[in-house]
């Protein structure tokens, strides 16, 4: 996993400039290639899939996971994808990317199929 070039250079304004870092909900994405340090790259879109609100518990030991569960509906979903990334955003759409990652295992998902982040399967780390 890591910071998109947006978030690197908001921590470092906020710690280095006294500039206040902007906290927002995190929504989590899909994505069928690497999101790009920009985020420009391949989300899923289409049918009723959308970006999700995430709940992630308090950092300890230098990272967090979500204690939600994360739930994408892909019915209506214009044909099969293959999903390999997630990213974490700053808004339910546009917005600024903050996190991108790898899925441990891609996943095939055809029109009507769920996708799901259990409670604890998503963390972010910092180190």
């Amino acid at each position: 996993m890591s910071k998109s070039d947006y978030l690197e250079n908001a921590v470092l304004d906020a710690v280095l400039n006294n500039t206040a870092l902007q906290v927002a909900t995190p929504y989590v994405s899909l994505h069928t290639a690497d999101p790009g340090e920009n985020g420009a790259g391949a989300e899923c879109s289409g049918g009723s899939y959308a970006r999700q609100a995430g709940s992630f518990a308090a950092a300890s030991a230098g990272s967090c996971a979500n204690d939600g569960e994360i739930s994408f509906d892909f019915a209506g979903y214009g044909g099969q994808a293959t999903v390999t990334h997630f990213g974490i955003w700053d808004a339910a759409s546009n917005g600024n990317l903050l996190y991108k990652g790898a899925l441990t295992a891609s996943k095939t998902v055809d029109p009507g199929d769920t996708v799901k982040f259990a409670v604890g399967q998503l963390t972010v780390t910092e180190d």
